[in-house]
């Protein structure tokens, strides 16, 4: 194999492994950030060994061998530093209530092998409530997702250095805060939990309908916070939440490319190929939601979106859709997890289901909601359902307020689009 060949399956490997190998380090330096660094110099040693001694015939093992005696050299250190200061007549107090028990306890772990475990340990720890939501999803992407800050800087169209000192900062906070690398006990799960599922709902978002830039959606991140997600589903099975999430993701990712012309232009939902749905996603999809319902799931705020998803993803036509029963799944999803613009989504199914002036009756009641004042997706669907009722010049209107207020590109094209096509109904 050629160093070239060698160095792209290098890549490729550690796409699939860096998380497994962060959190195997981390369980035994307990420091995400020092975690990181470890796995790093490993990646570096295999980038130098393999294309000299050939690809290892479990290159997983490989690299999980080797961060794990990087990381027992790093504490042995720590251990004999300790032992140095003794000598100098340094604090020992806090020394031996660190250092040497952490050395102890890291070769006590050492010979366990609980990938599964170090893995959810480090999804809880990189979506840890004490961050902000942007460090935790940058942090996240970075542990679990494998993404480089280039990568991630691209993705939200922020600036890399920005991007990188999130991610230091989120690591120190972790540090200095000495945050438990564990799985929250039983009393915190839940909110835990709620952390890291909104991190990967955000994620996927920003892909499915990214809200600024050049492109309409960035499915590298729909792919990155689907595989995440199923991830923390096979670790957490028994979750119905993080399997309505899942669900979510993959019946929404089964558009993708239905969801764009040739040119990258959006395709809106109701005028989709639905042939170009992928029937598979939709298959796992269906199956992940079954699973939250059967464990008693089935009012949690993501299984009701996955079950509004599912509603599409069973109609072969949009004709075929059931609009009285996504208005029913909007009611429920406005009683457990009520905002504004699950009400504005409810009032596009009510317009759907009762007519346009119904809609519009809701939507008109948003108007004056603060959450919503630079939303476009309000005078869009305001206009969408005025364009229905044949006031056009309202419609009109709406269009190109909405086209005004939004930061994607494409998104706008396709609002001025709409604002010069309406036209009275015949």
């Amino acid at each position: 194999m050629s160093r070239e060949a060698t160095h792209r399956a290098i890549e490729a490997v550690w796409r699939i492994e860096s998380a497994k190998v962060i959190a195997h380090a981390a369980r035994l330096v307990r420091d995400v950030g020092l975690a990181e660094e470890l796995a790093q110099d490993t990646l570096v040693t295999a980038l130098e060994r393999w294309p000299v001694d050939g690809l290892p015939d479990n290159p997983g093992a490989w690299l999980m061998a080797a961060v794990k005696n990087r990381a027992l050299d790093r504490l042995r250190q720590d251990a004999l530093h300790a032992r140095k200061h003794e000598e100098l007549g340094a604090d020992m107090d806090a020394l031996q209530s660190h250092v040497v028990p952490d050395f102890v306890d890291a070769l006590a772990e050492a010979s366990e092998d609980d990938i599964g475990d170090d893995l959810l340990r480090l999804v809880f720890t990189a979506c840890h409530p004490l961050l902000s939501t942007d460090a935790r999803v940058a942090l996240t992407l970075r542990l679990i997702g494998g993404l480089t800050t280039d990568e991630i800087a691209r993705a939200f169209l922020t600036p890399e250095k920005t991007i990188a000192q999130r991610i230091v900062r989120a690591k120190r906070t972790l540090s200095e805060a000495r945050v438990p690398f564990e799985v929250p006990r039983a009393a915190e799960l839940p909110a835990r939990l709620a952390s890291v599922l909104e991190v990967l709902y955000l994620v996927f978002n920003e892909g499915y309908s990214a809200t600024a830039g050049d492109d309409w959606m960035r499915p590298a991140l729909c792919a990155e916070a689907l595989r995440m997600g199923r991830v923390v589903a096979g670790l957490m099975p028994h979750e119905s939440e993080v399997l309505g999430l899942v669900a979510l993701m993959e019946i929404q990712a089964s558009r993708t490319q239905a969801r764009t012309d040739a040119e990258g232009r959006p395709v809106l939902l109701m005028d989709q190929d639905r042939s170009r749905w992928d029937p598979l996603l939709i298959r796992r999809g269906l199956d992940a939601l079954a699973r939250a319902e059967a464990l008693g799931g089935a009012r949690g705020p993501y299984a009701l979106q996955a079950a509004l998803a599912a509603c599409h993803a069973r109609a072969r036509r949009a004709e075929e859709t059931d609009w009285e029963q996504i208005v029913a799944l909007y009611d429920a999803l406005a009683v457990v997890a009520p905002s504004p613009v699950v009400e504005i989504n409810r009032a596009v199914a009510v317009g759907m289901a009762f007519g346009p002036e119904a809609g519009l009756d809701i939507v008109d009641a948003l108007a004056a909601e603060p959450a919503l004042a630079s939303y476009h997706w309000l005078p869009s669907v305001r206009g969408d359902l005025l364009a229905k009722l044949g006031r056009v010049d309202e419609a009109r209107a709406e269009f190109e307020r909405a086209a005004g207020m939004t930061r994607n590109a494409r998104e706008r094209e396709l609002l001025t689009a709409r604002a010069r096509a309406v036209a009275a109904p015949p």
